[in-house]
């Protein structure tokens, strides 16, 4: 059976529960000629309300988001035919040491406690991790693809 396709505005924290369990995202940046740079991640939600990723220095998100703060993520259900949201805010990257403990709270916001803080904790260091943290300033309706309703009826 077809399904039709609709767009259904949320305020803030209807946002933010639709997010919270959604953890694949396409991250948009801006390259330096002013493309856009689409970067499929793994992200989360922190505990205020701003979209988190782990990346690595020398990526092309991180170094597009240290030059110029605009950000726009997509956030897919599961089901690639399910709801998406775009959400933009003003990214900032957290380097170490700082990065480190919200590193954490990214892995928790995406898969809960691990089971060895500390190896976590030195592994992030090790491989030398930053932390991209979007600040949300505006998004569109939750939309899900489908038929026009014009032609469904």
């Amino acid at each position: 059976m077809p399904t039709a396709a609709r767009d259904t505005a949320v305020g803030r924290e209807e946002l933010l529960d639709f997010v919270r369990p959604r953890h694949h995202l396409i991250l948009g940046t801006t390259r330096q000629d002013g493309r856009v740079q689409l970067s499929p991640v793994t992200g989360g939600v922190d505990a205020e309300g701003r979209i988190v990723v782990s990346s690595y220095p020398d990526r092309a998100k991180t170094a597009n988001l240290r030059r110029d703060h605009r950000a726009t993520v997509l956030f897919l259900s599961d089901d690639f035919g399910d709801e998406w949201v775009q959400v933009h805010g003003r990214g900032e990257v957290l380097d170490l040491p700082e990065a480190l403990e919200p590193l954490c709270d990214y892995y928790r916001s995406i898969s809960g406690e691990h089971p060895d803080w500390d190896e976590y904790r030195t592994a992030m260091q090790r491989q030398g991790k930053v932390l991209l943290r979007i600040t949300i300033e505006d998004w569109g309706p939750v939309s899900r693809g489908g038929f026009p309703p014009r032609l469904l009826d």
